[in-house]
């Protein structure tokens, strides 16, 4: 395995790599993805193993455009919709999935559905169009495990399980994509992201259906009670620091402590909060502290998939 930065010759071999039915880890605006062929068994089969993500916890998976999607999926109005506003982009959309469709069942987990998305990245799409295959695609890190947002976190969580990462430098929103059920007329969200409810309620005109609480047999990506969490303990909603807790702090009237902190943005900036937040919680975990304290963060805008994130982080653990 190794870190190689994604220039064209790189690519191509990633590309390479993938019809043979290797794994490569890439970058997309999101987090980096870990990638496999999606129509490979074998490859997705082996995508599953180097994570130790559970065989019930279904995928996401990468097309170059939304045409390419067609012979995949059964595309409902509203998806149609979603996918004209926020494609390419880190929008995922979970629609039932179209008979003859040749991707593995495996990315499905045993659903009738598949989750479908369009990068935003030059980096991710230029693998796909590359690859000429559609790209199973989750987060390219140990399942559970805080969420890659730098190459060197690939490397650290996977090792050489991965035949090759492209390095593309930090990843802009720092947050996973947003995932809607379209299947119907109804938009239903099943899991917030870097596209906030918001922004989507306002090209609908209409609000969503929340339904964003956790599976013990998720229904869509990232919906399991404890995820990307850190070795050590997570405290949310912390107005001081305990002895020996690291602080993940965020705006202004920093508690004073001894111990590392963090602050994902000084100003108070969600956005900003957002690209910073996994590998703020990695960086105070190599501190040692057996916990880390996160002060609190509104629930407005990003806000609301920050705080999924963290609350997922904090909850017991197998």
């Amino acid at each position: 395995m190794a870190i190689v930065k994604a220039t064209e010759s790189a690519v191509r071999i990633a590309a390479e790599l993938l019809r043979e039915g290797r794994l490569v880890a890439f970058p997309t605006e999101t987090v980096y993805g870990l990638g496999a062929d999606a129509t490979n068994g074998q490859a997705v089969a082996a995508l599953f193993a180097a994570k130790g993500r559970p065989r019930f916890n279904p995928l996401i998976v990468h097309f170059a455009d939304a045409a390419h999607t067609e012979a995949h999926a059964e595309l409902t109005l509203l998806a149609l919709r979603l996918a004209e506003a926020f494609w390419p982009g880190p929008l995922t959309l979970v629609l039932e999935r179209r008979a003859g469709s040749n991707l593995s069942d495996l990315v499905s987990a045993g659903l009738s559905t598949v989750a479908l998305r369009v990068p935003d990245h030059p980096i991710a799409q230029a693998l796909l169009k590359a690859t000429g295959r559609p790209l199973a695609g989750p987060s390219a890190n140990r399942s559970g495990a805080v969420s890659p947002t730098r190459a060197e976190h690939v490397e650290a969580d996977l090792g050489d399980s991965v035949a090759l990462i492209l390095d593309g430098g930090p990843t802009a929103h720092g947050l996973e994509s947003t995932v809607l059920d379209a299947r119907g007329t109804e938009p239903i969200l099943l899991r917030s992201g870097a596209v906030t409810a918001e922004t989507i309620e306002a090209v609908l005109g209409r609000p969503l259906v929340r339904r964003t609480q956790a599976e013990d047999r998720p229904s869509a990506p990232g919906k399991l009670e404890s995820h990307y969490a850190p070795r050590a303990k997570v405290r949310l909603g912390a107005t001081d620091v305990k002895e020996g807790e690291a602080l993940l702090a965020f705006g202004r009237g920093v508690p004073v402590t001894r111990d590392p902190v963090l602050n994902l943005s000084e100003t108070g900036d969600l956005m900003e909060a957002a690209a910073n937040l996994f590998a703020g919680l990695r960086a105070l975990d190599k501190t040692g502290a057996a916990t880390i304290a996160v002060m609190p963060i509104p629930e407005t805008g990003l806000g609301e998939a920050i705080n999924d994130r963290l609350r997922r982080a904090a909850a017991p653990r197998a």
